[in-house]
């Protein structure tokens, strides 16, 4: 698998966003299954793990660096600072704060948790935007000069602020929503990351899970999955949105790998720059994942996937309101 620059760093293409072992799509697992999740994707050969603040409220920085923090030397480490949670009302709500003083805050406590000295590549995870893009990137510039990170991120933000970002301070990675059932990334911030020599990292790869054919019924979710207050997966849209999978399932069977295989080795054929972090919960899963790293599509399949899977023809937004309203990503849909 080549091995592709993010920052100062080389790394593989498929690297772990550790996400899902804390937050966001139901009940997390075991810490004792979170555990034979990360061991056993260093052990696979991952050299790249993404967390955040916000994840699990603290909960997922602290897995990664109670596991991981023994074998630092043998990965990049990423995560995000500008969205994290708080009491409010007596109760623990997500909350968007980009100022210096709560990114300043937020780096010490993830520097605790991650149990290191220093974060490797540390994002804004959502841009306040009622701070100007600036003084959030100033405070990063600061905390990189004293070193407590080497690199600075972006997350969900537009070409126009990815460049206005970019001068107050080189920005190595940009981190947005990216795959088959969403191609948002193709307006303009994919170009302007070329331009500036930053590395557009992609979440989200195998959409949420729609492209690995197994959630066939929205009902089954968790009470507190995300996916439930998200457009696409409404008991509206999802129906109609199913009926792209089944040939899009039976293409990947055809050249012997799983559909979440076929999304990613989709994005890595067609970027040969770009890094992506898929999730997951299973051991099983974590290694497919890595070895679509090595498989390389040609053009022809590459805009027959792009075919099966019209992105015209996805039903919904892929945020509902609020969720829109809190990025600044380019949109087609």
């Amino acid at each position: 698998m080549q091995k592709r620059k993010l920052a100062h760093f080389n790394i593989n293409p498929v690297g772990l966003g550790c996400m899902n072992l804390s937050h966001a799509y139901g009940v997390p697992p075991s810490p004792d299954h979170a555990e034979r999740v990360l061991l056993g994707a260093l052990d696979e050969g991952y050299d790249f793990f993404d967390t955040a603040t916000l994840y699990g409220f603290g909960a997922n920085e602290t897995l990664v660096g109670e596991v991981l923090s023994t074998y630092r030397k043998r990965f990049v480490l990423a995560s995000k600072c500008g969205m994290g949670g708080e009491l409010v009302d007596g109760k623990m709500t997500r909350v968007i704060d980009g100022s210096p003083a709560k990114i300043r805050a937020q780096c010490e406590t993830s520097l605790k948790r991650l149990k290191t000295d220093v974060i490797d590549l540390y994002y804004l995870h959502r841009w306040d935007k009622r701070v100007p893009i600036e003084e959030s990137v100033g405070a990063l510039a600061d905390l990189q000069r004293a070193g407590k990170i080497q690199s600075i991120g972006l997350s969900e933000v537009g070409a126009a602020t990815l460049r206005k970002a970019y001068r107050e301070a080189p920005i190595a990675a940009l981190q947005t929503e990216y795959s088959l059932w969403t191609r948002n990334p193709e307006i303009a911030v994919l170009d302007a990351c070329k331009e500036l020599g930053v590395t557009f990292v992609a979440f989200s790869p195998v959409a949420r899970g729609f492209l690995c054919g197994n959630l066939t019924d929205v009902a089954t979710l968790d009470a507190k999955d995300i996916r439930r207050s998200m457009p696409r997966f409404s008991p509206e849209n999802y129906p109609e949105n199913l009926k792209l999978l089944s040939s899009y399932l039976a293409f990947a069977k055809s050249l012997g790998c799983t559909g979440a295989q076929l999304a990613l080795a989709w994005m890595l054929s067609k970027h040969p720059d770009l890094i992506t972090i898929p999730g997951t919960t299973q051991v099983a899963h974590m290694q497919d994942n890595f070895t679509a790293g090595h498989i390389q599509l040609d053009a022809r399949s590459i805009a027959a996937v792009e075919a099966l899977l019209d992105k015209a023809r996805v039903k919904g937004h892929r945020y509902n309101a609020q969720g829109r309203s809190e990025v600044d990503t380019e949109e087609d849909v």
